[in-house]
């Protein structure tokens, strides 16, 4: 099928390739046209603007890092509301806000088109290994248009319902227990270091045991090493998603004090400057913030 994808990230890259390999119609768009190349040298088409890539085949799919990202491709005077045919389809895979997806899905619904989210739950590995998770919620006919590019990226598909919304909600959640996951860990592993346990001691036993899956040893893993780099997802990613929850909590009334820990410990590691490394940082405990720090970064 043709379509359009845009937003060439770590993530976004693997994506498109799955697509390409699935021997999709693929024209790829990227702000920095650079990251366009390694998949036109696959294959891919090149786009020329976004409204180029939206109207290939009328389906684009998005992976893009923040709201504001979002906000501007969609909405801005070229972007894809602008440029979407009437019955387009618009796949939006980030992580994004539920304020925004709401707002999207009206303004899609005013152009005659559909939003579908489908946000991601894996790791680019997890792409490239074919084991992406995806949550997608959407009208049905939007959903059994795009299921055939759904599939290809990824084989674990959960459907959250009609509402894009209920899609986004079940990501900001997933991502708000990984990061209690890793302040938990964070807190055993300095408790038990405090103790003088060996760190892969301790590490064996929590993922031999009750606490043997993916999270625990994935980012007990990282640690128990301190190896936070090269980040497979970055303390400032991480913040933002935690916020993102934060301000779900606040505006459906339902109180969050876990993830204001994790906000915390988020925001200090990237006050020391530690945004760009793994999230699994924000474990670390051991002395006084370096500058500049300003207690504002919680905010």
């Amino acid at each position: 099928m043709d379509l359009g994808f845009v937003g060439l990230g770590a993530m976004g890259r693997e994506m498109a390739g799955r697509l390409l390999d699935a021997g999709h119609d693929v024209a790829v768009f990227n702000r920095t046209p650079a990251r366009m190349a390694p998949l036109t040298a696959r294959g891919a088409r090149g786009a020329e603007s976004l409204a180029d890539a939206a109207r290939h085949g009328g389906l684009v799919l998005t992976m893009l890092a923040n709201d504001a990202a979002l906000r501007e491709v969609a909405l801005g005077p070229e972007g894809l509301i602008a440029s979407l045919p009437s019955g387009g389809i618009h796949v939006a895979m980030g992580t994004h806000s539920l304020d925004l997806i709401n707002a999207l899905a009206e303004a899609h619904a005013a152009a005659g088109q559909w939003l579908v989210a489908a946000p991601v739950l894996g790791r680019p590995e997890a792409v490239a290994a074919g084991r992406l998770g995806i949550v997608v919620a959407g009208a049905d006919e939007a959903l059994r248009r795009c299921r055939p590019a759904l599939e290809a990226i990824g084989p674990r598909i959960v459907e959250a319902g009609s509402s894009p919304a209920a899609a986004a909600s079940v990501k900001i959640a997933n991502n708000m227990l990984l990061a209690c996951a890793i302040e938990a860990l964070g807190e055993a592993f300095a408790l038990t270091d405090a103790c003088g346990v060996d760190a892969d001691l301790f590490l064996s036993v929590i993922t031999g045991g009750l606490f043997a899956c993916p999270a625990y040893a994935t980012y007990g893993g990282l640690i128990a090493t301190q190896r936070f780099e090269p980040a497979g997802f970055t303390a400032a990613l991480g913040l933002k998603d935690v916020n993102l929850a934060l301000a779900a909590g606040l505006g459906v009334g339902v109180a969050l004090p876990a993830a204001e820990v994790c906000r915390d410990g988020l925001a200090d590691a990237v006050a020391r400057g530690q945004g760009d490394l793994d999230w699994a940082v924000m474990s670390r405990r051991s002395g006084p913030p370096e500058p500049p720090y300003s207690p504002a970064a919680k905010t």
